[in-house]
This record gives C-alpha cells, sequence and structure tokens, in this order.
C-alpha cells in the first residue's frame, strides 16, 4: 500500500477503544486540515487500513479484538506510511518492543494533541522529502547497496530489502552523511524533531534493524559503525 499523501489532505486512521479520546483527537487534527478515520477495535483494524489506505496510521497498544502491537507487526511490511503508536503504558519495554516491531514513533498517554500534530507533521514531512527528490539525488548507490527515494526502495545485492519508514528514513539521512559520524541527537532532531534527552533508544533500535537487514555484523559492525560516545558512521566502501 503506497502512501496518497502528495495529493489534498493527510488521512489518518486512528485505531483507539477510548471513543471519547478518540473523538477529541479527531477534531483537533481536522481543526489544521487532517482528514481523520476512527476504529475502536483491533481486529477489524487491519481491514479498514486496506480499505482506507491511510497516509499515516496511529495505533493504541491495548485494542478489543486484537494488541496493537499484533497489528503493527503484520501491516508492517505491506502499510509503507509512518505508523505511530501510543499508549497509556509507561514502560520502557512497550516503546522497545512497538520500535522493534517496525512503529515509526512512540507516544505515551495522555498525549497532547499539539504534540501528537507536531509529530504527524514531522513523519508525514520526512516521507515526503525522501519522496521528491531530485533526479540528480534520488538514487544512491554504494556497491551492492542501491537506495532509491522516490520509491522508497532498497536492495542488497539486486535483493530487495523491506524497510519501515522509520528503518528508510534513518538509512537515508545515514547515507546523504555517508563517512561523517551522525550524533542521536542530530538524528532525532531531523527524523522525530526533537533532541536526544539522554534515554531514548529509537535511534540504536533503527541502527540494530538496519544491521540485521542489511547484512551487517551485530557483533562487529563495519558498514554502520558505532564511534563511543559520537554516533553512528556509515562506511561507504564497505558495500562491495
Amino acid at each position: 500500500m503506497q502512501s496518497n499523501a502528495e495529493s489534498g489532505p493527510a488521512r489518518v486512521l486512528l485505531v483507539e477503544d477510548d471513543v471519547e479520546l478518540a473523538e477529541l483527537v479527531q477534531e483537533y487534527l481536522q481543526r489544521y486540515e487532517f482528514e481523520v478515520s476512527l476504529e475502536h477495535r483491533g481486529d477489524t483494524a487491519p481491514d479498514r487500513v486496506r480499505q482506507l489506505n491511510p497516509d499515516i496510521l496511529v495505533l493504541d497498544l491495548n485494542l478489543p479484538g486484537r494488541d496493537g502491537l499484533d497489528i503493527c507487526r503484520d501491516l508492517r511490511m505491506e502499510f509503507q506510511g509512518p505508523i505511530v503508536m501510543f499508549t497509556a503504558r509507561d514502560e520502557d519495554v512497550d516503546e522497545i518492543v512497538g520500535l522493534e516491531l517496525g512503529a515509526d514513533d512512540y507516544l505515551t498517554k495522555p498525549v497532547e494533541p499539539r504534540v501528537l500534530l507536531a509529530r504527524l507533521r514531522s513523519l508525514l514531512r520526512r516521507f515526503k522529502q525522501t519522496g521528491n527528490t531530485t533526479q540528480e539525488d534520488d538514487l544512491l548507490d554504494f556497491g551492492s547497496l542501491r537506495i532509491e527515494a522516490s520509491a522508497r526502495a532498497v536492495s542488497v545485492n539486486a535483493e530487495e530489502v523491506e524497510l519501515s519508514t522509520g528503518e528508510f528514513d534513518l538509512l537515508w539521512l545515514l547515507a546523504t552523511q555517508a563517512g561523517k559520524v551522525v550524533d542521536r541527537d542530530s538524528a532525532l532532531k531531523t527524523l522525530r524533531g526533537f533532541g536526544y534527552d539522554g534515554l531514548d533508544r529509537s535511534v540504536d533500535i533503527g541502527i540494530s534493524r538496519l544491521r540485521r537487514k542489511l547484512g551487517d555484523d551485530a557483533n562487529h559492525p563495519y558498514r554502520i559503525k558505532t564511534v563511543r560516545g559520537r554516533g553512528y558512521l556509515f562506511v561507504p566502501d564497505a558495500w562491495d
């Protein structure tokens, strides 16, 4: 499923079983030219995603019928737009699991509508930026690794690699700064709109997932290196 964010209002599907909260968020986002559809059950959410093909999906963690994490895992390779998860649980394990399953952002309730709005705008902006590059900088080629921004496609040795929206954006950020160290603070500001607070592990989790999917050595990475105390380094000549 491809996103339609380039034409008309951005379309959001909010899957939230708290009807009052869902309607409040819907009303707020619609003031800012978002088109928001609501779904209150987890077991019917995947069919609604396929029916509506929204530009962005917001999933509550605890849903009747089916868990939000389970939905995220099953839809991740099928749904190409950003996925945001939010929950009442204030536990790091939920965030780690959610990001491991391919969520692009994670908010803990109570969520301020203006914060959610900022996150949605940031995610959609990132999606459009990599999708609207010029012909000259649309393609990055590093030997066996090929990254195409407009199609949001990645391949290694001519084999397609399935990446989530967040994983693709992180790889694009690193690859466009190949040979330079990218620190967590600048990565988070670029990808999520806020700096590193000393606790957020989303960049580290994303790096781990990229290494695994791109065939890097998890114990001794040589393609995406960790520079202790500084950040991460994409090595341009490690893809032959």
